[in-house]
């Protein structure tokens, strides 16, 4: 007879296993977590399943911790009109055009249970064919100078769900490139183990995406804030409306407060007429850039343009730079996260709307 771990003992190991893929910045330990901190991680262990890493990270920022689950609950574990099949299918070709592996590997292996012939899915959802997959991962991969559908190949009711999986996605693919290793196992660990961690990750989730998850729970984690109008995609279900206006403003503030504004500005204005595409192979667009800011804002400078056009291109000198600059933790993850979500809402408005 073969033993399954209960849940109970389960999340507690997998959540310790996954803070020690945090680098960069010191993690927060379940047992060191208070306040907001404290809320968040218990909501992810309940919600998720697990103690998810790309969520875990943001945690020396703890406003910014909530505004990232707050929109990976409301978006993507939260049942709705479109099929857990579909926000995973729309996650896993997000993070294929990022460059992610580490979240390419997640989704797609939760894809691989929930998609056609997978093993599970949560509750009554029906199946989603192996040719409706297709359409909704060439709506939603990033555009790097293809040509996309002219509209989304779903209902306009799902628009809400899925475009909200596609921010999140190129929000999250930005930090986690930062602040998590290429594959999702602790430091140490060989890569052969890899399948036997993602069968054990997979069946976390799974079983946590069964329960029932009401729509808005997590809001009351940040106080409310309109939604901006490059989000307007949102307006369709209240929930994920609130929770990207809440979120947003949450990480608008972190901006504010960490990222000089000539950087943000900088960020922004070169963020215009940009389609997900490489900026180049080497670093030097980057030096070009910062050319114009002040010594002291050039480390900032630099990590916020890397995480936003090229993430996978920043290595420890670039965050060396930002701490002899005077960058704590919590200054490096707001750092991230305000230039994650700049790139992130910019993607975001260039996907097909329905007509």
């Amino acid at each position: 007879m073969r033993y399954v771990m209960p849940a109970s003992v389960l999340r507690p190991v997998l959540g310790a296993l996954g803070l020690t893929q945090i680098r960069y910045v010191d993690a927060v330990r379940r047992g060191r977590a208070s306040g907001l901190v404290a809320e968040v991680y218990k909501q992810v262990e309940r919600d998720f399943g697990v103690l998810a890493p790309p969520v875990a990270l943001h945690a020396p920022a703890p406003e910014v911790l909530a505004a990232a689950w707050m929109l990976l609950r409301e978006a993507l574990v939260v049942p709705g009109a479109a099929p857990r099949a579909a926000k995973e299918a729309v996650a896993t070709a997000v993070s294929l055009g990022n460059a992610c592996p580490y979240c390419a590997t997640i989704h797609n292996n939760a894809l691989d249970l929930l998609g056609p012939g997978g093993p599970t899915r949560p509750g009554p959802e029906p199946d989603v064919g192996a040719a409706a997959l297709e359409g909704i991962v060439a709506w939603a991969m990033p555009a790097h100078g293809r040509t996309r559908p002219d509209r989304p190949p779903f209902p306009a009711a799902q628009m809400p769900e899925l475009a909200g999986v596609a921010v999140l996605l190129h929000y999250l693919n930005r930090v986690v490139n930062v602040f998590l290793r290429d594959v999702p196992l602790p430091p140490g660990v060989p890569e052969f183990a890899l399948p036997m961690v993602l069968r054990v990750l997979g069946r976390a989730m799974m079983s946590a995406s069964r329960r029932p998850h009401e729509p808005g729970r997590s809001l009351d984690l940040l106080p409310a804030a309109p939604l901006p109008a490059d989000l307007s995609w949102a307006a369709g279900n209240p929930a994920i409306a609130e929770a990207f206006g809440r979120a947003c403003a949450a990480i608008d503030e972190a901006g504010r407060r960490s990222v000089p504004e000539a950087v943000r500005d900088l960020v922004l204005v070169n963020l215009v007429g940009w389609r997900g595409g490489p900026r180049g192979i080497s670093r030097d667009w980057v030096e070009e850039l910062v050319g114009g800011l002040s010594e002291k804002q050039r480390p900032v400078g630099r990590l916020a343009l890397l995480v936003a056009f090229a993430s996978y291109q920043v290595d420890p000198g670039v965050l060396r730079s930002c701490r002899l600059a005077g960058a704590d933790d919590r200054t490096l993850v707001e750092i991230c996260s305000w230039a994650a979500m700049a790139a992130a809402r910019w993607l975001g408005a260039q996907l097909p709307v329905p007509q």
